[in-house]
């Protein structure tokens, strides 16, 4: 499989992934909307279905719409990222490059959906959470453990049973994406994928969001480096929990 149909396969599965995503949150979120104040509950379902539906579209690549899979794909020893598409700093990058651009492509997308909501709604911090998580409890260290603790389940979940996302199956990984959200989703908003919070993050800083403020960059960093740690030790313990397994009985 040539990498533009991996790098095309993973922006239409990552775009569809967060404009179904942020649009759960814009629906619950922005003042007047159908779903205004659905609960956190509306949300986990909502990011559940968007992961169901990119998974489907991006079905060719893998579909892992998220750097912390193909990080954790990495670390395991994986010789291809899906069928035909060998582990490369090529391929690598190519995934990488995908799914942000995806994300940030979906997020503008709902924000074009929900217009004019977003124009009625007074609080900035109602918008910036459309695009992008943030803490309950801001506290950088155990911010960061949150994070690197949900994509460890994501990334050994997935490796452990499926391979890749696509591999696991749809309803499997939409499943899974739900379960960490209601349980361990509370104190950062279980962002789990860089791409799917720095994308967003990207858009709502260049979009002409009437009286968006700020793109909270200060915070920015953590919803990318803990999955990708999270991510890391996912793809590792993946490749030696059978070892273990073997070696204790």
């Amino acid at each position: 499989m040539s990498l533009g149909i991996v790098f095309l396969s993973e922006v239409f599965g990552t775009a569809m992934l967060t404009l179904l995503g942020c649009g759960v949150v814009a629906n619950v979120a922005l003042r007047g909307t159908k779903g205004n104040s659905g609960g956190f509950l509306m949300v986990t379902w909502g990011w559940g279905i968007a992961v169901f539906s990119g998974v489907f579209v991006a079905a060719k690549s893998g579909a892992h719409l998220n750097p912390a899979v193909t990080l954790g794909l990495l670390v395991n020893g994986k010789a291809e990222y899906a069928p035909e598409v060998p582990v490369t700093v090529a391929s690598t990058l190519t995934y990488f490059g995908g799914e942000l651009l995806g994300a940030a492509l979906g997020a503008a997308f709902c924000w074009l959906a929900y217009k004019q909501h977003f124009d009625a709604e007074p609080e900035a911090a109602s918008k910036l959470a459309v695009f992008s998580t943030g803490p309950a409890i801001r506290s950088t260290p155990w911010n960061l453990v949150t994070e690197i603790i949900g994509t460890f389940v994501l990334v050994f979940v997935i490796l452990t049973f499926g391979g890749t996302p696509s591999g696991l199956g749809p309803l499997a990984v939409a499943l899974l994406v739900v379960g960490i959200g209601v349980s361990l989703g509370g104190p950062t908003g279980y962002a789990i994928n860089p791409a799917r919070d720095l994308g967003p993050r990207i858009a709502h800083a260049l979009l002409p969001i009437k009286g968006k403020g700020s793109s909270d960059w200060g915070y920015s960093w953590i919803p990318v480096v803990g999955p990708l740690v999270g991510g890391s030790l996912g793809g590792i313990v993946a490749k030696i929990a059978p070892i273990i397994v073997v070696a204790a009985s």
